[in-house]
């Protein structure tokens, strides 16, 4: 019987990688994985719907759940993940020394709605008294001018985003104290080009990052994989057969990263980085599925939602395809 072709758009990820080399094949699909960096995967899927499956924004997804016709229905596999205490970039002139510092500031972020500065925000509330609506927020392009939301938002009156200038750039606003702070997922060239003008809120971020999981349990979730709704709804059976692809690349993956025959990274100790990560974070740091996941994305949601942009509270199991919300037994 013939596999149904799908396009998959993703990144060159470790955790992906068989699936991109052919060693690991969904039931019944062939995929044709498509390598490109996530800006562009996120802007032709938001915008277009080019690919039948492709990594997603979380945040984007969440809020096309609000969007007529909902063009998409995601799986609970993250392929990108990241403690985000150490992209919290700052001008050395700006005054700002800790996170309640920001008060009153004016805060770069690429795109109001992107991941990375949701879990950026909702932390920076939450953990340490710098409330959403505390700081004025300047959107734009980090590096190219001229970078827009890719979706249209809706925000409370109370949080203030202006867009900057179409001829600058926020890490050079960032480096000339035009922005007093930058949340972005990208670090910023100037924080080399410019050591002297930019720096980390966190300096010491490992610590922060660590200490933080050990009283949450979270490790944020940036990206998971959507399905075309009209290919989904056509093949039901596409969400459970691809979920199981998935794990199975990540499982290689796993066991890639413990070889100790020989390094399959290019991290002298790996091995150590490996035996430290399990022992703070558990064999299964990085876990598929929504049971795993429930609570970080619950809170998660619950920034998403406190941030304006979602019109309600969404619950973790609204976000994926009915068939994967249980995990199945060999």
């Amino acid at each position: 019987m013939a596999r149904l072709p799908l396009s998959f758009a993703c990144w060159n990820y470790d955790r992906t990688r068989a699936l991109m080399d052919g060693s690991v094949q969904p039931d019944g699909i062939a995929l044709n994985y498509l390598d490109m960096p996530v800006e562009e995967t996120f802007f032709r899927m938001i915008r277009h719907a080019e690919f039948d499956v492709a990594e997603m924004s979380l945040s984007s997804y969440a809020v096309s759940l609000f969007r007529d016709p909902q063009r998409f229905v995601a799986i609970p596999v993250f392929p990108s993940r990241f403690f985000r205490h150490s992209c919290i970039y700052v001008h050395a002139g700006s005054g700002i020394h800790e996170p309640r510092d920001l008060i009153g500031k004016r805060v770069g972020v690429p795109e109001f709605q992107m991941t990375a500065p949701v879990w950026i925000r909702g932390i920076l509330a939450e953990q340490y008294g710098v409330p959403v609506d505390s700081v004025q927020y300047f959107t734009g392009g980090e590096e190219e001018p001229n970078r827009i939301e890719k979706q249209a938002l809706h925000l409370p009156a109370n949080i203030r985003v202006s867009a900057i200038a179409s001829d600058k750039t926020l890490a050079q606003m960032l480096a000339s104290g035009e922005i007093d702070a930058l949340h972005t997922a990208r670090m910023p060239s100037t924080f080399h080009t410019q050591p002297g003008k930019v720096r980390r809120l966190f300096p010491d971020y490992m610590d922060v990052e660590r200490s933080y999981f050990r009283s949450t349990g979270i490790f944020p979730i940036m990206h998971t994989v959507v399905i075309r709704r009209e290919v989904y709804e056509a093949n039901r059976w596409i969400a459970q057969s691809l979920c199981k692809a998935f794990a199975q690349a990540q499982h290689r993956c796993y066991q890639d990263l413990q070889e100790t025959a020989a390094l399959k990274a290019m991290l002298p100790w790996l091995t150590a980085h490996m035996e430290e990560v399990q022992r703070e974070m558990g064999q299964d740091y990085w876990p598929y599925g929504l049971e795993k996941n429930a609570a970080t994305l619950r809170t998660f949601l619950g920034y998403h939602h406190t941030q304006g942009l979602s019109p309600r509270l969404l619950a973790p199991e609204e976000l994926f395809a009915p068939e994967t919300l249980e995990s199945f037994k060999i």
